[in-house]
């Protein structure tokens, strides 16, 4: 017996499947595994087979056409086609975000690519795929140009592709973003954007808090939010989440804080939440001015914060940006306003915020 792989498109009506993997089996051919995707022209049926080995490539394709099967392609395959394509996937996927560099090796690998290259223009905006032929946009910059001689190429692999790419995409970002802090009493935690995986390490943050350092992070509503609302937190519409992090990554990483840009027109609301014993540290200074940074660089004219009265942390924090910060208050609750421009040089009296030198919690 040998491997084949065996490609077909066939009428996208009911039997027709059954049609052709008759034709197939009354030759002895044992389908082991079959992907059907859905084209404009019928469903195309991608199978790996093993075949008799008295069984060669014309006599695989004759029991395609007697099967009602069209446009066949036929090729020897070697044991690895035996792993099922979302575990290939899968295996990709984790390469990837081991080595974002390896993009264009695993598109090879996913497609069966003869070319893939990279090029430093963008990709047209709708991209897509031709027979021989398929262009993904990276989100990054640039484009992929893939060509494969046969089989030719369908819309599920180009959607697979581009999925693969935009991982990719991601994972480049995040070690771009990814900063190590030197606070002032010279310790160092590392900076980065947040994913939805870190669930786990965001709801241990907030069981590590204080009551009260959990409520100054909501002023103004419940002090512990579900995990649903922390998911969608960390994965936002529009703005960014920065999680402050110590220990050398996986199951050694532990997350000390968190900082959560959101916007709405054109203004957006940042907030806070640094675990207890991690205050007074410099660290909540330095997550909110990377928020405005982030803000600026959205296009946000203004950003809104939220504060209790007596939560002197993030007073201090507003007062050590340098910039003009009028306040609003209502009851004990405060509502600061900090514009993104222009900067103004550091000093108290730029900033409109009670100068209390309480500790904090």
């Amino acid at each position: 017996m040998a491997l084949w792989r065996i490609r077909a498109t066939v009428d996208d009506r009911p039997g027709y499947l059954s049609v052709l993997t008759a034709s197939l089996a009354l030759r002895g051919v044992n389908i082991l595994s079959v992907q059907v995707h859905t084209t404009e022209v019928g469903a195309v049926d991608d199978f790996l087979v093993d075949a008799p080995d008295t069984l060669g490539e014309a006599d695989l394709l004759a029991a395609v056409e007697r099967g009602r099967g069209r446009d066949c392609w036929v090729a020897r395959s070697e044991a690895r086609g035996l792993v099922d394509q979302p575990t290939r996937v899968l295996g990709l996927a984790a390469r990837m975000v081991r080595d974002p560099e390896a993009t264009g090796e695993a598109l090879r690998i996913l497609l069966g690519a003869d070319e893939v290259t990279w090029r430093p223009m963008p990709a047209n905006q709708h991209g897509g795929c031709a027979a021989s032929s398929m262009l993904l946009a990276d989100p990054t910059g640039g484009s992929y140009e893939l060509r494969r001689r046969e089989p030719s190429f369908t819309p599920a692999e180009y959607a697979r592709a581009q999925a693969l790419v935009e991982l990719a995409a991601t994972m480049v970002r995040r070690d771009v973003e990814r900063v190590t802090l030197v606070l002032p009493d010279s310790t160092e935690a590392v900076v980065r954007p947040a994913a939805v995986d870190d669930l786990p390490g965001v709801v241990e943050l907030y069981e590590g808090c204080s009551a009260r350092t959990r409520q100054r992070r909501h002023p103004g509503g419940a002090a512990m939010w579900s995990p649903d609302r922390l998911r969608r937190l960390l994965d936002p519409a529009r703005g960014a989440t920065l999680l402050a992090t110590i220990g050398s990554g996986g199951a050694a990483e532990s997350i000390v804080a968190m900082a959560n840009l959101s916007g709405e027109g054109d203004e957006a609301e940042a907030a806070l939440l640094v675990r207890d014993d991690w205050q007074r540290r410099g660290l909540g200074t330095a997550l909110l001015r990377r928020l405005l940074d982030r803000a600026e660089r959205a296009g946000y004219v203004a950003v809104l914060l939220p504060v209790r009265a007596e939560d002197t942390a993030m007073l201090r924090a507003v007062r050590r940006l340098g910039r003009p910060a009028p306040v609003e208050r209502d009851g004990s609750l405060l509502t600061i306003t900090v514009p993104l421009a222009p900067r103004v040089a550091a000093t108290d009296r730029a900033v409109a915020v009670p100068a209390r030198t309480d500790r904090a919690g």
